[in-house]
């Protein structure tokens, strides 16, 4: 097993790197993928879609296990280990905000070392062991506070967690954490590989993987906030628990069970190397001149790259954004022929560096959406529980069921719009996804501000009603908020991450991927600072701040949605300003793409990272 392992990340098959590397001189434009067997994969037997839909079936699972533990772990803080509600709400943020952090680990492991279907299969039973730990603590009364009813008694009365058991409780919490975290950029990283960007009909397929993939996840969500919830409701959450573990083996098997079918990109080696270089060799040739003339610098003088670049970089020469890093191209003539790559490196190299600063400000600027999302695993889940959820004279809508509205709605528009919409879309903007990822983020964040006007609303009437009216309303009107989140993440979400991969440097697909996902990660962190900061500014000698108390009809949560709401629509203005200048200062200079080309636009880059890891000397023409 273990010597299938080593040849499947190509590095002991002799023929396999011999192909290879036969295949990357002969054709450069090329991505070297391999079998299972590290073998070099065909079109006919390996990738297309019969491959991804193994890969969509592991994202299907995957994210029913997590999000029936994570959207209803809120519950389960207050009502069995006892921790306060602001707490409780800021575990959960901490918790999703380290799954998705730990997603940049997942992708440097996958691009450097153990390519994205070992990363995968190895971090997916640790996921697996997290959930079955979760499910033996929720079944041990030993290993639990004393029950008690935290409403009943205003939390006076009941013991929080600690010690052991508070130990046990989140060692099984981020085992859960670090799976998932490493599992999640693979999944859409390995499911984007099997479709070659040199073909036309793959890459318009490519563009359907994207939004296939977000309804794999919708469908994940909804089953996880219906029916798992309803299992933890009725059953217990250790059943619940135990139902998760079982769900994400399915998972795994559905990895496995397409092993056959997989192109797999090997491992490049450290993948950082060649950032550092560039930083490293600009610095210290700091205090020389860049010439005029671009063409002047080294390696831009041939029109022969002999640095394995795609198609779609041919005659590269570095640009003027970000110009200081063009001096790690100036070639010393006081020394000898050859130069350390740590102080002379190609403007191959120093544009990927370019590309990966330049994508940082549309990245921070989906921090705040993500902070929107938090709210709704947490405190609209809370309000959802002070409500009327009677559907029926015998049935009661759980709270954290809530959250599935809009993954309803959207397993109804996500096939629409890619069957409908994307083509009519592309006959007018030539786009292969219809509209340019750039312009689908926009279209999303515009939307979010409009979710928090929402949910103040919502608020203010349910607060007014159960305090002033002494009535419950009913839990329908807090829907409005979910369905246009559910609608704005359909945008944003995908846009997002097709837009990172279509940027991503050959080798650096799952780190550049995961990088999204650190989006979600900072955007939960956020949402835990503005939870303090906000109790913090709002407190008084009398009032302990908008969200102090354990019941939101004492509290403020309406003020605080309304502060979410300013916070998103400067944050939609700060990415109009962003995307401008993304879109207005391209991170290359090439020559024109053909109209044929499926993926011509504004926000399509991709380059090798790895070709500094040969002698820069040798692309001296």
């Amino acid at each position: 097993m273990e010597m299938e392992r080593r040849d499947f990340k190509g590095e002991n098959n002799a023929n396999a790197n011999t192909n290879a590397n036969t295949n990357a001189n002969a054709m450069p434009s090329e991505d070297v993928t391999v079998d299972w067997r590290g073998r070099p994969s065909n079109a006919v037997s390996h990738g297309g879609m019969r491959a991804a839909a193994f890969v969509l079936g592991l994202q299907a699972f995957e994210i029913m296990a997590i999000a029936a533990v994570g959207n209803n772990l809120i519950t389960y803080l207050i009502n069995e280990m006892h921790f306060s509600l602001s707490k409780s709400a800021n575990i959960v943020t901490n918790f999703v905000g380290t799954v998705f952090l730990l997603a940049l680990f997942g992708g440097f492991l996958s691009d450097s070392y153990l390519g994205s279907f070992w990363t995968m299969l190895i971090f997916g039973f640790v996921e697996l062991s997290g959930f079955i730990l979760l499910s033996v603590q929720a079944h041990v009364p030993q290993l639990k506070p004393p029950q008690c009813n935290m409403l009943e008694s205003d939390g006076n009365e009941c013991v929080e967690a600690k010690g052991l058991k508070a130990l046990i409780f989140f060692v099984a919490l981020y085992l859960v954490a670090l799976g998932s975290g490493c599992v999640k950029p693979n999944m859409i990283a390995h499911g984007a590989d099997q479709f070659s960007p040199q073909s036309p009909t793959q890459s318009k397929t490519h563009s359907t993987y994207f939004n296939a993939a977000y309804l794999a996840f919708s469908i994940g969500e909804l089953i996880a906030l219906t029916l798992l919830v309803w299992i933890q409701t009725h059953s217990g959450m250790d059943v619940g628990f135990g139902v998760s573990a079982a769900v994400m083996a399915l998972g795994l098997i559905s990895l496995v069970a397409g092993i056959f079918y997989y192109r797999n990109k090997p491992p490049q080696g450290p993948i950082f190397t060649p950032i550092l270089q560039v930083f490293v060799a600009a610095l210290l040739k700091r205090k020389q001149v860049c010439p005029s003339n671009p063409h002047m610098l080294h390696g831009s003088q041939t029109s022969n790259d002999k640095v394995g670049l795609s198609s779609h970089s041919a005659n590269l020469i570095p640009t003027q954004k970000f110009r200081f890093l063009n001096k790690a191209c100036i070639k010393n003539q006081d020394e000898a022929a050859k130069e350390s790559p740590w102080r002379l490196c190609t403007p191959n190299q120093v544009e990927q560096v370019k590309i990966l600063v330049s994508v940082v400000p549309i990245f921070a600027c989906t921090i705040v959406f993500n902070t929107i999302l938090a709210q709704l695993q947490t405190f609209s889940v809370q309000q959802g529980s002070l409500m009327n959820t009677q559907l029926t004279k015998s049935f009661h809508i759980p709270p954290a069921s809530l959250q599935s509205i809009p993954y309803i709605m959207l397993i109804i528009i996500v096939p629409l719009y890619d069957t409908l919409f994307v083509p009519f879309a592309r006959k007018f903007t030539g786009h292969t996804s219809g509209i340019s990822p750039l312009k689908r983020i926009g279209f999303g964040l515009f939307l979010s501000a409009f979710s928090m006007v929402s949910a103040a609303i919502m608020e203010k009437k349910r607060r007014d009603s159960a305090v002033n009216l002494n009535q419950t309303i009913s839990i329908f009107w807090i829907t409005p908020q979910f369905l246009i989140f559910g609608l704005s993440e359909m945008f944003t979400a995908v846009g997002l991450i097709e837009f990172f991969y279509n940027q991503s440097i050959k080798g650096m697909q799952a780190f550049l991927t995961a990088m999204t996902y650190c989006s979600y990660s900072f955007g939960f962190y956020l949402s835990s600072l503005l939870v303090s900061m906000a109790n913090k500014i709002t407190s008084s000698s009398s009032n302990g701040g908008w969200l102090h108390d354990n019941n939101l009809n004492k509290d403020r949560l309406d003020l605080f949605y309304w502060l979410l709401a300013a916070l998103s629509f400067l944050n939609f203005l700060n990415y109009l300003f962003w995307s401008k200048w993304f879109a207005e200062h391209p991170s290359v200079s090439q020559k024109p793409q053909h109209n044929d080309n499926p993926h011509h636009g504004e926000d399509y880059h991709i380059y090798n990272f790895n070709s500094s890891k040969n002698n820069v000397d040798d692309y001296v023409p």
